[in-house]
């Protein structure tokens, strides 16, 4: 099973976004998808932002992990 985390996009730069994943901020690839800015919402799996999610997704994703 593949466990993607949900993180906040806090900056960008030449392809790398900065996130904070529930405060742990680290840079991932953000080449597959268009559009992002700093205050979107990303599905980060292997260290590369791999889909945009919205403010609701995120918050549950971060509630269900905590569950574990």
């Amino acid at each position: 099973m593949c466990v993607g985390l949900p993180a906040k996009v806090v900056s960008i730069k030449d392809g790398m976004a900065l996130v904070d994943a529930s405060g742990a901020k680290r840079e991932v690839s953000a080449e597959l998808l268009d559009e992002l800015d700093p205050g979107d919402y990303v599905m980060v799996h292997a260290g590369i932002a791999i889909a945009k999610i919205t403010d609701d997704d995120a918050s549950e994703a971060a509630s269900v992990m905590g569950e574990l």
